[in-house]
């Protein structure tokens, strides 16, 4: 398949730069595909039934903070890696599984890239791993790196 539009999801952890170099290799296989790379920081709302409220009155200064945070760490990240990245963006997304979805869907993305964590103990049973939860959603091929390091809580 011609892949044009080639998504890398990072979470800009220590082992983030294993999934960066294999985008890369793609990227640099398929002459004329675009790639973008995406960070979601999630949003400080707290859900109260059907309805999202802030979790403080400082909710923009908060956000806009660590998503400041999150574009010098993105721009290192990027540098790093030697990613030519044609978009690079920090967006904030109730969750990481949602922001990824939508991202894909408004974008036209034929590819995402995607680390999945082994998880264990609690944050297994919890949460699960976003790409578990993003696979069934996206509406284009994905590919999973998958990571040594386990997370648990």
């Amino acid at each position: 398949m011609s892949y044009e539009h080639i998504l890398l999801v990072t979470d800009l952890l220590s082992d983030a730069d294993i999934v960066a170099q294999k985008a890369k290799r793609i990227v640099e296989n398929r002459p004329g595909a675009k790639l973008s790379v995406l960070h979601i920081v999630k949003d400080t709302m707290v859900g109260f039934g059907y309805e999202l409220v802030p979790a403080s009155s400082l909710y923009d200064e908060i956000d806009d903070e660590r998503c400041q945070e999150a574009r010098a760490k993105l721009a290192q990240f990027l540098e790093r890696n030697q990613l030519n990245a044609a978009t690079s963006e920090v967006t904030t997304a109730i969750s990481s599984s949602e922001g990824i979805v939508s991202y894909c869907h408004k974008h036209d993305v034929d590819l995402l890239v995607i680390g999945r964590h082994k998880r264990t103990g609690i944050a297994a049973w919890i949460s699960g791993a976003t790409a578990d939860n993003i696979l069934p959603n996206v509406p284009c091929d994905s590919f999973v790196v998958r990571l040594d390091k386990p997370v648990s809580t």
